[in-house]
């Protein structure tokens, strides 16, 4: 067998699709909760821009 006729064979080819599994369901989770993050209305960024109840 010299050096070049060996590879990661099956074990590191599950290891990759194992991770890149996990980072797949760990993204889908991620969007899950940014979309249940409630954003404060900021009444001061409105009158900064001119949108206020004055403008």
């Amino acid at each position: 067998m010299d050096a070049t006729s060996y590879g990661p064979g099956l074990l590191g080819f599950l290891v990759v699709a194992a991770i890149g599994l996990a980072l797949f369901f760990l993204l889908k989770n991620m969007n899950k909760q940014m979309r249940k993050i409630q954003v404060p209305h900021d009444e001061r960024e409105d009158e900064r821009r001119g949108n206020g109840p004055e403008a």
